[in-house]
């Protein structure tokens, strides 16, 4: 495919030799005469492979017509200066805007063509690489999800009676959040720390977390171990140091008295504030060995009973808004 140049010039002699040029190297060339006309022309075609732009023109120079162009979106065409003139300042102040090279008038074919097609393939090998890092990064991320997921389902798995407990808090969290403002990795964060959320309950015995009888005293202090467990655990991701939040403090209380800090209100991270609105909404709508999920009802009655004392009202008002929604009560455990 041959490349696509856009020549701005107001000096329509230069506009020729310039298309002359470049058409001789296999080059697509558009000829404009002003730097307006190059805005126009690039918001309704579209991005060449590289401009070449004049800056001594009238009315709009070359400096403000790059700034302008820059202003409406165009970050990535590559532009190349064309001047008559050997000004130290002149070439600072385009190099500063973002010009890739200057090309002296009058032109020289070789050295024309070749800066031209050398910036071009620059700019593609450059764009091409930011691809393949922004490829790979995807699938890092996917494959990072991935293991999480499996992290999360042996969580789950410790424990007889839950099935997919923390898939289901990382989803309502997620919403939650979703509701009041998070968004893009913001949401993407606190997904994972619902899915992580109870990390920690592997170091708890399998015989404290699946008892069916009342726990001892001694059995529960260490169930309530499990937020520390688990945000020790995570504290080991550096690239993502919010990860632990969520673990640590989803069973502290907004009104206090919870654990294992102590915290109230917003001293309580605002993550782990919304998990622990997702987290108990899930562990009243799951199955027990010795329950069924609890009626819609007696949940949102329950939900509604904690604002302000074990949820933060806002997020607490929001599952609340979920419920109401789901009239066919289908979010819960199945």
């Amino acid at each position: 495919m041959a490349y696509w140049v856009i020549v701005v010039d107001d000096d329509a002699a230069n506009l020729q030799v310039a298309g002359s040029i470049l058409s001789k190297a296999s080059m697509r060339v558009t000829a404009l005469k002003s730097g307006q006309k190059l805005l126009e022309y690039v918001q309704e075609k579209g991005e060449p492979d590289l401009i070449l732009l004049d800056i001594n023109m009238p009315e709009m120079d070359g400096f403000e017509t790059m700034q302008k162009l820059r202003a409406q979106g165009n970050d990535e065409v590559p532009v190349i200066f064309l001047t008559a003139d050997e000004n130290e300042q002149t070439e600072m102040k385009g190099l500063s805007l973002g010009a890739m090279d200057f090309i002296k008038k009058p032109f020289v074919p070789d050295v024309l063509t070749l800066r031209a097609r050398h910036i071009i393939e620059l700019s593609h090998l450059q764009k091409d690489l930011e691809l393949e890092v922004e490829k790979k990064s995807k699938e890092n991320e996917l494959l990072f999800l991935h293991v999480v997921q499996c992290l999360a389902d042996a969580i789950d798995a410790k424990d007889t009676y839950t099935n997919g407990h923390s898939g289901r808090v990382a989803n309502y969290a997620k919403e939650i959040a979703k509701r009041s403002g998070f968004k893009g990795t913001e949401l993407d964060n606190i997904y994972m720390m619902g899915l992580l959320h109870d990390v920690g309950k592997i170091g708890i015995p399998d015989a404290i977390i699946n008892k069916p009888a009342k726990l001892t005293d001694e059995e529960f202090e260490q169930i309530k171990n499990h937020p520390v467990m688990g945000a020790r655990i995570l504290k080991n991701i550096k690239e993502m140091p919010k990860l632990s939040n969520g673990a640590r403090w989803h069973h502290e209380r907004f009104s206090g008295g919870g654990y294992p800090d102590g915290l109230t209100g917003e001293d309580i991270p605002e993550e782990a504030r919304i998990i622990a609105v997702a987290d108990s909404y899930d562990a009243m709508t799951s199955r027990r060995s010795y329950r069924d999920p609890l009626p819609q009802e007696t949940v949102r009655s329950e939900i509604e009973k904690g604002l302000g004392s074990q949820f933060d009202p806002k997020y607490g008002k929001i599952m609340l808004e979920m419920i109401d929604e789901d009239g066919e009560y289908t979010m819960r455990e199945v």
